[in-house]
């Protein structure tokens, strides 16, 4: 399948026409816009790679477009946008379903006409600039949620090109640790470390969910950490976070008690709670849709259900079609969504000593929903 990708990729880079590179987290989505640039005809121009989802909301159309002086507070000079430093040139837009609608109707107008205006200006400027995006988000479903824009997703969507995961190629598992062991042996100037049998078959049979990157990581660390050259799928194993559906990181060098047991435990449910919160806000949508389109009830038509509450058992009339309340429980201040989804947060923002990226990314959200988080919850 990459063997796939890497065909389409060097086909499509005689041409013009816009890529959207899709995968998991980690798959190495990036290497695909260089390879297209680099035998282009564009390889002499500039390339540019933007992430979409670090760029403030408020901010994201001056990055792209650029800004006249006196535009917003804080433009104190005229800016040039990414659209109009890479004319010419090739755009890499990373996480792109993180733009705001705003920008998507901007940026569809921008590939369509190759026009755009500065922010704060009136006058149009064209530009001649190849557009590559990437995203690791269902497009799809964000299309139906109404968080993307159809029409930009068909555009950027004229050559598809998906990057496997890591394991659907384990061939190229041990292939990719080795080449990562040579480069940190050269870096950190120390020998090569290498693996046993056992350990390649333990590194070959792992589901990496954190892809290329993670594997690259464990690389890493092996080559910094381990004073003996030859590793074990012993030691191995100690690198590799448990693979649930969490994927959580290991964490080295923590005391073996009880309490970080429970610790750990209900950091687990934190994270649960936190990833499927998004999930619950739009089942919530779903449910009050429901409910404003709830059939109304037709007279003289009805049936006899029998519900219990407790010692309780009654009967009672409820008519044909009609859709009975869901009954709502009350959160627990202490345990409520809000005030777990705070206090992880701040949990992660301690560890990562305030880095408001690293903290992003270990929660899996964007920077951007971060930065809103933040300011919801009042976090200093």
């Amino acid at each position: 399948m990459l063997d796939r990708a890497l065909d389409i990729a060097a086909q499509v880079a005689a041409t013009d026409l816009s890529v959207l590179v899709t995968g998991e987290t980690g798959v190495g989505k990036e290497f695909i816009p260089k390879i297209i640039h680099s035998n282009s005809v564009r390889k002499h121009g500039n390339y540019f790679a933007v992430n979409c989802g670090a760029i403030p909301e408020g901010t994201i159309d001056s990055e792209l477009f650029g800004h006249r002086k006196g535009s917003f507070t804080g433009a104190h000079e005229d800016r040039m946008g990414y659209f109009e430093v890479a004319d010419g040139g090739t755009l890499f837009l990373d996480e792109v379903a993180e733009l705001p609608l705003s920008t998507q109707v901007r940026l569809l107008r921008a590939l369509e006409t190759g026009e755009f205006i500065r922010v704060g200006s009136s006058e149009v400027q064209k530009t001649d600039v190849r557009v590559i995006a990437a995203t690791n988000v269902n497009l799809s479903h964000a299309i139906k949620t109404g968080k993307f824009r159809e029409d930009l997703y068909y555009r950027l969507n004229t050559v598809p090109i998906t990057v496997p995961a890591l394991r659907e190629r384990s061939g190229d598992i041990h292939l990719l640790f080795r080449k990562f062991a040579a480069d940190f042996a050269e870096k950190y100037k120390m020998p090569v470390i290498r693996l046993t049998d056992d350990a390649r078959n333990l590194l070959e049979h792992y589901r990496w969910p954190g892809n290329v990157r993670q594997l690259k990581n464990v690389a890493e660390q092996l080559s910094v950490l381990e004073q003996t050259r030859q590793v074990t799928a012993e030691t191995l194993q100690r690198y590799l976070p448990p693979d649930s559906p969490l994927h959580l990181p290991v964490v080295y060098g923590a005391e073996k008690s009880g309490g970080d047991d429970i610790l750990s435990e209900r950091d687990i449910l934190y994270k649960i709670l936190f990833q499927l919160r998004s999930e619950m806000d739009d089942m919530k949508k779903k449910l009050e849709s429901l409910e404003q389109h709830r059939p109304l009830p037709v007279p003289g038509q009805g049936t006899m259900l029998t519900h219990s509450a407790g010692n309780h058992t009654g009967e009672e009339e409820v008519t044909e079609g009609e859709i009975l309340p869901l009954e709502v429980v009350e959160e627990s201040p202490d345990l409520s969504l809000d005030s777990l989804e705070k206090e992880l947060i701040i949990k992660v923002l301690q560890k990562n000593k305030g880095h408001r990226k690293s903290t992003a990314k270990e929660l899996g959200i964007a920077e951007r929903t971060l930065y809103r988080k933040i300011k919801e919850y009042g976090i200093e």
